[in-house]
């Protein structure tokens, strides 16, 4: 009689179990959670600093002060649409202060680079990574690929920072950025996938 009365307390806990797991959700944040009614109800105290965007500096062969740039892949989404909540982690981090100067100076290294290769109408993958790598980066942090028939695209991982320059070469320009690498991911690449 007894192992009946378990087996069936068994049976109906596992279809709880499994609503239970459900109903979780997978970062879901409410509207209005605890934390939301805390902040509201007790605001951030004057002597308290808040973070802010970190301080830039002009670096070497600039005259005007810097502006951060932002990124080409920032979305804006209407209110309700989740999907610049959702793709956060493809927007990468912008480059301050020292960083932002090392990222300048890799893209003008870079940038010279391949302009003989441009110039010359070499536009092969295996090119343009032999010139990346002929400035010291090694091969293990330099992606170069077919961007059409006349154009190379590249990811160089600058230091592990990390500062990260991507850019494209095609018949009119050579053309580089630098960023910070990107939210919740190590290396310079893209990641394919949020949570």
């Amino acid at each position: 009689m007894t192992v009946t009365r378990t087996m069936k307390v068994q049976r109906g806990a596992l279809p709880l179990a499994m609503l239970a797991l459900l109903t979780a959700g997978c970062g879901t944040q409410r509207p209005e959670s605890a934390g939301d009614a805390y902040r509201s109800s007790h605001p951030t105290p004057t002597g308290i600093s808040t973070p802010s965007t970190p301080a830039n500096f002009p670096c070497p062969g600039e005259t005007a002060t810097p502006t951060p740039t932002t990124s080409a892949n920032s979305v804006s989404a209407a209110p309700g649409d989740h999907y610049a909540e959702n793709h956060g982690f493809r927007i990468p981090f912008p480059l301050y202060g020292q960083s932002r100067c090392d990222g300048l100076a890799a893209v003008g290294r870079i940038e010279k680079a391949l302009e003989p290769l441009r110039k010359r109408g070499d536009f092969a993958p295996a090119s343009t990574r032999s010139a990346l790598t002929g400035l010291g980066y090694p091969a293990d942090s330099v992606e170069s690929y077919q961007n059409g028939p006349t154009g190379v695209s590249f990811l160089v991982e600058v230091n592990a920072s990390p500062v990260c320059v991507e850019g494209t070469m095609s018949r009119d320009v050579t053309q580089a950025h630098a960023f910070g690498g990107y939210p919740d991911h190590s290396g310079c690449d893209i990641p394919s996938g949020g949570h």
